[in-house]
């Protein structure tokens, strides 16, 4: 099957108002985190809760536990912070995961409806090639980690052991992000919409407003602009 290249470009275009909106819900979320944390008695940048992440999941992966590199490893939320999951950046729900595992699990974070588990992380350990459609991109990429049907299963088991174990230590807060996902709900919802709002038409009254001067028409002998393919500029 040949790749798409357009559906693809197409797709990537399409994606650039989203991805502002859900960027503004997480800054939404990650200033909710900061003023709660100024009222918990443990915050994620404590030395203690580092010390406590690394005693769980030691210099490895919290998902697939390969070993973690600098520039290969990524802040994991448990729970996304985007308008479906509204996890906060709050004790219990902040651990390091592999930057593959970190993409990959945006999938399951990306629902608005979680079928396989309650929660994103826990979602995308349930991917054992067992319970999903023959396309699941999930279940392909835990596959190719662990070929094998029953240590996949096992491993998979083993890190939501893992992080389970580890959740256990936090209840107070993991039990606040939970509160808070009910009474965040309708604002998150009106900054993404409103946040998209504006993405459309200030974005369209400023294109055209840069137009007005880029596209000269018969303008000192010049004429039209033509599109310069080679360049990107069209």
């Amino acid at each position: 099957m040949r790749f798409d290249t357009s559906a693809y470009l197409r797709r990537a275009t399409g994606r650039a108002k989203s991805d502002v909106a859900n960027k503004m819900v997480s800054m939404f979320l990650h200033d909710v985190s900061r003023k709660l944390c100024g009222k918990l008695t443990l915050s994620v940048n404590d030395p203690r809760y580092a010390a406590a992440v690394t005693a769980a999941f030691g210099d490895a992966c919290c998902y697939c536990g390969n070993p973690l590199e600098r520039d290969r490893a990524a802040v994991e939320h448990l729970d996304g912070m985007n308008r479906f999951r509204v996890g906060l950046h709050i004790p219990g729900n902040v651990i390091v995961a592999c930057t593959r595992c970190n993409r990959a699990k945006r999938r399951d974070d990306s629902k608005p409806t979680l079928v396989l588990a309650k929660s994103g992380w826990e979602s995308f350990l349930c991917h054992d090639a067992k319970q999903c459609d023959q396309d699941c991109n999930s279940c392909a990429y835990w596959s190719a980690i662990w070929p094998g049907q029953a240590d996949r299963v096992l491993r998979l088991e083993a890190a939501k052991g893992r992080i389970r174990s580890f959740q256990a230590n936090y209840a107070p807060y993991l039990e606040l992000n939970a509160r808070a996902r009910l009474v965040l709900a309708t604002t998150i919802d009106s900054i993404y919409r409103e946040c998209q709002e504006f993405a459309v038409t200030r974005i369209k009254v400023a294109v055209d407003e840069v137009l007005r001067d880029l596209v000269q028409v018969e303008v000192a002998g010049v004429g039209v602009v033509a599109p310069d393919v080679r360049s990107g500029l069209t």
